[in-house]
């Protein structure tokens, strides 16, 4: 497409290529007039030298080319063919101001070949640019659609998909194992990003996202459409097993029963779309320990153990449900922890029942060797639900005295032994921590027991800056390692406390403040 002067095309007749050009690439069509006059200007300086200011303008009525030389007024003149100085600007316009712009026309230029093709490329590029430009504002609110289009092509795996407006790539990794496409054929995919890259916009689909199977859901489902049902959380192992979980606003709408449709007819129509793959579709709870108990369907649960702090649940099933309680290679448990957001780990009740034993047998002989105890009261105590020589010497004694069989004699004499096992473990800690060269100043950090002082000690951290160079994640495995319960936030806290010497000001506002905050 050539674009020429008025001496080639009559003037109504550019007009017309233009509302042609917009028509057809779906963009604006004063874009495709500015295009044609930065291709006119191009030629126009390639006629009368690049130095020049000249520029050319297209009347959006008549479609009258006008080319035109600009000049502005300078003093002093730095470029002689751009600039005029303000004396001789006053000789043609007496009100010309230093800043203001002269123009001078032009004749019409006569393209020749290499200067059309020169305009025709300029006008393709800007009119590429445009179309670009529309397509990503067209497609980048529309991320989180389903969209249909056909194949265009397939490269090295990738499917190009040609959408009506533009095209998107469906990489490999993003179709289900064992799809394939061929040209021609109709595909339906969700978009998930759309990028303004150099080449042009990028849109992405998928057919292994999560929220693909949402959206098949609310296609599908009136009720999750009309927000009558909601999708609360997706897992899916792509083209062999996912699970669902929903919830219904109405409680008289069953939103398993609403999802699977009459004979199944609603749930069918999704898993056609995903090449066979099962769902599993389960009521959403509120509550951590039920949710996870249905996501584990179709196996039966028997008990669960909660750790808030980890977000760990500890799940016990029968015997014979363990293999579907993890499915295949591990699939059914893997999916419920993604759908639920709690690491799962899945004992039987046989394995249960040894640990407890085996936690039993631990405990009750930590209370023989410590309190100097028969294996009677040592098995009361844990029994009771004590678990370290701590909570003994540290409970009030009447809750000692409260067990049955002990009196408040009993209770004391308990207590006091805890107490003294507790100095005396203490001063050997005390000795260990000197023995491995961890400096006082470290044992004077809030929260650094003896114990854990020496679990430092024993992996070089010595020095006050050593203990703050360490991560919160390094300082819990450290404590871990010697048997001491540290969770991830206090962990952070003794670390910050070592730091605090590395902001000195900042130390002393804070013990500035501390008499004002307690005062208040």
């Amino acid at each position: 497409m050539a674009v020429q002067t008025s001496t080639a095309y009559p003037r109504l007749e550019l007009l017309q290529v233009a509302d042609t050009v917009a028509r057809d690439k779906g963009i604006d069509r004063d874009e495709v007039l500015q295009a044609m006059e930065q291709a006119i200007q191009k030629a126009g300086r390639s006629k009368y030298g690049q130095e020049y200011d000249i520029r050319a303008e297209i009347d959006r009525k008549s479609g009258e080319i006008r080319l035109m030389r600009f000049r502005e007024v300078a003093d002093p003149v730095v470029n002689e063919a751009a600039q005029i100085p303000l004396t001789e600007a006053k000789k043609i316009n007496p009100e010309a101001e230093i800043g203001d712009f002269l123009t001078d026309p032009l004749p019409p230029i006569d393209f020749g070949r290499i200067a059309a093709q020169t305009a025709k490329q300029v006008i393709v590029q800007k009119v590429r640019d445009a179309e670009r430009q529309r397509q990503y504002n067209e497609f980048k609110d529309r991320v989180g659609e389903i969209v249909n289009g056909l194949v265009k092509r397939v490269e090295f795996g990738n499917v190009v998909v040609d959408l009506g407006r533009a095209e998107a790539t469906l990489r490999r990794d993003e179709l289900l194992p064992r799809e394939s496409f061929r040209q021609g054929e109709r595909v339906r995919a969700y978009i998930y990003d759309v990028r303004q890259e150099v080449r042009g916009p990028q849109i992405f689909l998928s057919r292994t996202h999560p929220q693909f199977m949402a959206k098949l859901f609310a296609q599908e489902v009136p009720e999750i459409y009309d927000n009558i049902i909601e999708i609360r959380a997706v897992a899916r192992d792509p083209g062999s097993r996912a699970k669902i979980a929903v919830i219904s606003n109405d409680s008289g709408i069953d939103p398993v029963g609403a999802c699977v449709g009459m004979r199944g007819s609603r749930v069918q129509a999704v898993v056609a779309e995903l090449q066979g793959e099962k769902i599993d579709i389960i009521p959403w709870s509120q509550d951590p320990a039920t949710f996870v108990v249905n996501a584990l369907a179709p196996a039966e649960v028997a008990k669960v153990v909660m750790d808030e702090e980890q977000r760990r649940i500890e799940v016990v099933v029968p015997d014979d449900q363990l293999s579907l309680a993890i499915g295949r290679r591990g699939q059914n448990v893997r999916l419920a922890s993604q759908l639920t957001g709690w690491d799962i780990d899945i004992l039987t009740e046989a394995e249960e029942s040894e640990r407890r034993q085996e936690e039993f047998r631990t405990r009750s002989a930590l209370f023989i060797d410590a309190l100097d105890v028969d294996d009677v009261i040592a098995h009361l105590l844990v029994t009771e639900g004590f678990t370290s020589v701590e909570d003994i010497a540290y409970v009030p004694v009447n809750e000692l005295a409260g067990i049955e069989g002990f009196e408040e004699d009993v209770a004391k004499e308990l207590q006091q032994r805890a107490l003294a096992f507790i100095k005396q473990r203490d001063e050997k800690h005390e000795t260990r921590r000197k023995e491995l060269g961890v400096a006082d100043e470290v044992a004077q950090v809030e929260g650094m027991i003896p114990a854990l002082l020496v679990a430092v000690g024993e992996k070089g951290v010595k020095t006050l800056d050593d203990l703050a160079d360490l991560a919160s994640d390094e300082l819990v495995e450290i404590a871990q390692g010697a048997g001491i319960k540290l969770d991830a936030d206090d962990a952070n806290a003794i670390i910050m406390k070592a730091r605090a010497h590395w902001f000195p000001d900042q130390a002393a506002a804070d013990q500035a403040a501390a008499p004002a905050a307690k005062a208040d």
